[in-house]
């Protein structure tokens, strides 16, 4: 099997999505995929409870990509031996009337997690640079002041998105949430196949739209945005990792090994250590308990 390092896959300087690959043979049949999976999941569950007894540490896991990319799939695959406890999925959809009536960030803000938990958000902050530049109507929803028209949304306006979704990511990592955002890279082919999927099966139809052709249609657009947000805001303390996603088994392995390989690095999450005075008593208590 292929080693998978997460540097092979980090944005560490100017990508084009265009020359980035989107399938990656690990020379691993889908079992050993699975196998392979399943190890690293049980590594995650321990250090999550590390994680958790450690409380000084939160871990933010960022999921974007094209529709059909395998985002839910990935979410459970990869976090089922989590305990239920530490580890919350968020999944951001339209803005409904009260988060308009905040900054686009704020609702993001509300869901980061918890020292010692895991937040997953499944699309993410970044819709507001990349389905909104698609679709630059949809600010007209936030009553932005000087903003009346699509014409106002001036080349500036995004930029300033672009340094406030990077100052939100410095602020809340500098307080302790460890950022990981992970990039699904789809096939426009590969995509076609799936969609073609949902309408073949019967029990997967409830998940096509009409909508997702709409979308399809502006594919090229989408990927100019991923591109140009991904390089815009890929730093040390939040970077990107663009995974080939048209195997489902292959990316949900690299962005497990990832997460687990990163976090390994922060030697000092750990078990508190007891007290010395309770580990001095501990036969005590242990007595008295079994004299009951």
């Amino acid at each position: 099997m292929k080693n998978i390092k997460p540097e092979h896959f980090r944005v560490e300087s100017e990508i084009s999505l265009a020359k980035t690959p989107t399938f990656l043979d690990i020379e691993a049949s889908e079992k050993k995929k699975e196998k392979q999976l399943q190890k690293t999941r049980e590594k995650l569950s321990k250090l999550q409870d590390k994680l958790y007894a450690h409380n000084r540490y939160g871990v933010l896991i960022c999921l974007q990509g094209m529709d059909t990319a395998g985002k839910d799939s990935l979410i459970r695959e990869v976090f089922k031996e989590f305990n239920a406890r530490g580890v919350v999925v968020h999944s951001f959809k339209t803005p409904n009337s009260t988060e308009l009536e905040h900054d686009y960030l704020w609702r993001h803000y509300l869901a980061l997690p918890e020292k010692g938990k895991f937040a997953v958000f499944n699309r993410t902050h970044y819709e507001n640079v990349l389905v909104t530049r698609v679709h630059p109507e949809y600010i007209l929803n936030e009553n932005i002041p000087g903003i009346e028209s699509v014409e106002d949304i001036k080349p500036e306006f995004w930029e300033n998105r672009f340094e406030s979704i990077n100052a939100f990511e410095k602020h809340v990592a500098s307080n302790g949430i460890i950022i990981l955002k992970f990039y699904l890279h789809l096939s426009k082919e590969e995509q076609r196949q799936r969609l073609l999927r949902r309408l073949e099966t019967e029990k997967h139809n409830w998940k096509f739209s009409p909508g997702d052709l709409k979308e399809r249609a502006l594919w090229e657009k989408y990927q100019t945005c991923y591109e140009v947000a991904i390089n815009k805001t890929s730093k040390p303390h939040a970077p990107w990792y663009i995974i080939p996603a048209d195997n489902k088994e292959t990316a949900r392995f690299i962005v497990a090994k990832t997460i687990l390989e990163e976090l390994q690095k922060y030697t000092e999450i750990k078990e508190p250590e007891l007290d010395e005075k309770v580990k001095e008593n501990i036969k005590m208590y242990h007595d008295l308990l079994k004299s009951e």
